[in-house]
């Protein structure tokens, strides 16, 4: 009665905390939803940022068209006159996830916008991430584990600077696919399924559709099955969860219209097909080794390591051969940039200029995982108690974030996931600690109270007990199949238990569960200093949700497209932007070029509807350095360059009056450099003062005389009188001077958009002149053949 009593409590237990996880990872989703809201509430419902507004022009035209039409796209609007085919070179994933969404909505009768959909992708998939967050941890450590990081991963400002409410881009689903497809990695780890093995290669899959950072899982998941190898932790779960992936993900990463080939041809995917070799000679030598005697297993291992060494040379001269005839190795120049951090700013100055690819500052760190910084390490010590393969594999993924996120600020989101597990797991099991100490030593809890607190575990040693379990099970199956008829046996004298095994077994239970008491016994603390840590520890959490909310309300929420300043005088709007782009798509042709620096090129076209000479895709470098070097080059010379691209007006940003440092005079030296990569007249040196970037009487005449500096400052002395730029704190060096091939056609109400047209020449081609005209007339024409500008 006793036993069957205790069992009924703890499924009823059980019950419980399944509902009530259930019921926390839904306030933690809709957390994970709200908190990303701001920018809607504090704005309007609108796109942030510059690729965003592509992603929301192809997602307007694959719901408008359909996808057979998205797929054989060609944007004759972009990268004018070369165009782009956008089902080729466009990573799909997001694009048709919001679509779907919309869809989905629509046949619901729920007529949303496809901008509303977009703008709302990202906090959807936010709280999706933290549930995925959820399932991943508790295979690592448990349940409390996994709430803990679900709860942290849904407030941390990295993520959220990608992820508010209008950051529509690719890694608003990105983020999720990372974290479900290691959830289900480990899962299969665990499980040895070959179900949950075909999943991840899915999975696996919708990351490869969804963000070029998929190659980071296809490296990752390979150092860690060799880790495994290598530590003599290798099993058959482990083939099982690497060997599908590989052959199925790799297929399927060829589907993909912007990836095909490169799945198999760039080095970036080497890494998974020579551990791939490594683990079929592994698991050749494992089963050789079951079937062998001793003495032959020696012979036959010689055999198969020769065999498998001449192998691997093969494929690393084949491989060697294939990338020779390339300059970077068959590595893309961004995967170079982060396996060499200088290398962007010596070879690619178009990759060194985005600021997102700039290595972090410190503080970086503490706003984008404030209190997590400090929690990591705890976990990370956590994880090698015990070792697991799930939990080694959470510390290589750390440690590899760590480095990339510490080359390239953008790849702090990729931190992100692995900072909230590892701070989960310390949280509980210091928690797990502390609650367990103060209930050994309250007085109203003795007696069944102890054997209650000794027998209760925490969650995370139910995980690994129970992965040991399995392990054992695994690895002695091929070892109980010759025994068959003894398991029936003993499994039949096992249903019919004595008295005396009755009693034996309730010894040894009582032995056990005693054992496991003073066991726990040895890590409890003193009742005041467990209260004491607790508190410290609910005190820290709470400074973190107020970082988070203050970073996802003032920080993160403010959308590039509308800027706004607090003064003495109130809050101050800057909607220059779409007030530009606006003027473009009233009061310019259909069919007229709009040149700019390639970070407004996507806004341009979407919201403009305009066509464009480059854009924020940067594929076609040498494109992007004629635009260089025409801002760089001297008015006349710069005409010519548009002239013959069939530009008709030029954009600028400007923030000198207001104070936007953002703008093209602070990128000028960017284009600069990226034109004279390509066009060798253009140097640096010629725009520096003593190496000083100057725009003040100081300033090179080289400088003072570019097209960037005079469509910028044109008329800016009648602003106040002096020229003073507020963002470079000092006076202009040029103040009066006037165009002569360009015109001004349009400045924002804050002058941070200047919109310029260029002057048309007159017409060159005359008729013959009459005999019977005057000397004086036949000069007048010459001299205006002569000089044909208005």
């Amino acid at each position: 009665m006793a036993a069957s009593e205790d069992a009924k409590g703890s499924t009823l237990r059980y019950a419980f905390g399944s509902v009530l996880s259930c019921f926390i990872l839904l306030l933690i989703g809709v957390l994970a939803f709200s908190i990303r809201l701001f920018s809607v509430i504090k704005y309007e419902s609108v796109i942030h940022e510059f690729d965003p507004y592509f992603n929301y022009r192809v997602t307007q035209y694959l719901t408008k068209n359909g996808i057979y039409d998205f797929w054989n796209w060609f944007d004759d609007r972009t990268w004018y006159p070369l165009g782009r085919v956008i089902g080729g070179t466009v990573y799909p994933g997001l694009t048709l996830t919001a679509g779907t969404m919309w869809w989905i909505l629509n046949s619901l009768n729920i007529p949303l916008s496809v901008e509303t959909v977009c703008v709302f992708t990202a906090p959807v998939f936010s709280a999706i991430a933290a549930w995925a967050t959820y399932l991943l941890t508790k295979e690592v450590k448990g349940t409390g584990a996994g709430l803990t990081a679900a709860a942290l991963l849904a407030m941390v400002p990295s993520y959220i600077s990608r992820s508010v409410a209008g950051s529509y881009d690719n890694e608003a689903v990105a983020i999720f696919a990372l974290i479900f497809t290691f959830y289900l990695y480990i899962k299969t780890l665990n499980t040895g399924s070959l179900f949950y093995a075909t999943l991840n290669a899915i999975s696996y899959f919708y990351m490869v559709c969804s963000w070029g950072g998929y190659t980071f899982i296809i490296n990752l998941i390979p150092m860690h099955v060799l880790l495994c190898i290598v530590t003599g932790r290798y099993s058959s779960r482990l083939y099982i969860a690497y060997a599908p992936l590989v052959v199925l993900g790799t297929l399927l990463a060829a589907l993909v219209p912007v990836v095909g080939f490169n799945a198999v041809m760039t080095s970036e995917h080497f890494a998974s097909f020579l551990v791939f070799i490594i683990i079929h000679v592994v698991a050749l030598v494992y089963y050789i080794k079951g079937i062998l005697s001793p003495k032959m297993f020696k012979v036959a291992v010689t055999l198969v390591v020769s065999a498998g060494l001449v192998t691997c040379g093969a494929v690393i001269a084949i491989l060697i051969a294939v990338v020779a005839s390339s300059p970077t190795k068959g590595w893309s120049g961004r995967s170079l940039s982060l396996l060499d951090p200088t290398y962007a700013s010596k070879y690619i100055p178009i990759i060194a200029s985005v600021s997102e690819h700039q290595p972090p500052t410190w503080p970086s760190y503490f706003m984008d995982i404030n209190v997590l910084a400090f929690l990591v390490p705890a976990g990370v010590i956590a994880c090698f108690l015990p070792l697991s393969d799930a939990s080694s594999f959470v510390v290589l993924y750390l440690a590899t974030s760590v480095y990339f996120s510490g080359v390239m600020v953008r790849l702090m989101l990729v931190l992100a996931p692995a900072a909230c597990i590892t701070s989960g797991i310390a949280l509980s099991e210091a928690f797990d600690v502390f609650t367990r100490s103060i209930k050994f030593q309250l007085p109203g809890l003795s007696g069944n109270s102890q054997t209650d607190a000794g027998e209760t575990s925490s969650a995370s040693t139910e995980t690994q007990s129970d992965e040991i379990k399995k392990t054992e099970k695994n690895e002695n199956s091929a070892k109980e199949r010759p025994s068959k008829k003894t398991d029936k046996v003993e499994d039949s004298l096992r249903e019919r238990p004595s008295k005396k095994s009755k009693k034996k077994e309730k010894e040894n239970a009582e032995k056990t569960s005693i054992r496991h008491r003073m066991e726990k016994r040895l890590l409890v603390l003193p009742l005041e200093a467990s209260a004491i840590a607790i508190f410290l520890l609910v005190l820290l959490g709470a400074f973190y949700v107020v970082h988070c909310v203050w970073a996802a309300a003032e920080a993160y929420s403010a959308p590039s497209i509308v800027l706004t300043s607090h003064s003495h005088d109130g809050l101050h709007v800057f909607d220059d932007f779409r007030e530009a782009y606006a003027w473009l798509r009233h009061n310019t042709e259909m069919d007229d070029k709009v040149a700019s620096w390639w970070d407004y090129g996507y806004q341009t076209t979407a919201m403009a509807n305009r066509t464009v000479i480059v854009d924020n895709n940067t594929w076609n470098n040498t494109h992007i350095a004629t635009v260089g070097t025409a801002m760089s080059s001297p008015e006349k010379a710069a005409w010519e360059i548009f002239n013959s691209l069939d530009v008709k007006y030029v954009l600028v940003v400007f923030g000198g009056l207001v104070g936007y440092p953002s703008d093209d005079i602070n990128k000028f030296l960017w284009m600069v450099r990226i034109g004279g990569g390509v066009f060798p007249h253009i140097k640096e040196p010629d725009y520096l003062r003593d190496g000083q970037y100057r725009i003040d009487s100081q300033a090179t005449p080289t400088m003072l005389n570019c097209l960037m500096y005079k469509l910028s400052y044109y008329r800016f002395v009648e602003t106040d009188g002096k020229g003073f730029d507020r963002v470079r704190r000092t006076e202009i060096g040029k103040k009066f001077f006037k165009l002569t091939y360009f015109e001004e056609a349009f400045t924002s109400h804050h002058w941070m958009v200047r919109i310029y047209k260029l002057k048309p020449p007159k017409n060159r081609i005359r008729g013959k002149t009459k005999k019977s005209k005057s000397k004086t007339s036949s000069n007048s024409s010459r001299s205006r053949k002569k000089n044909p500008w208005h």
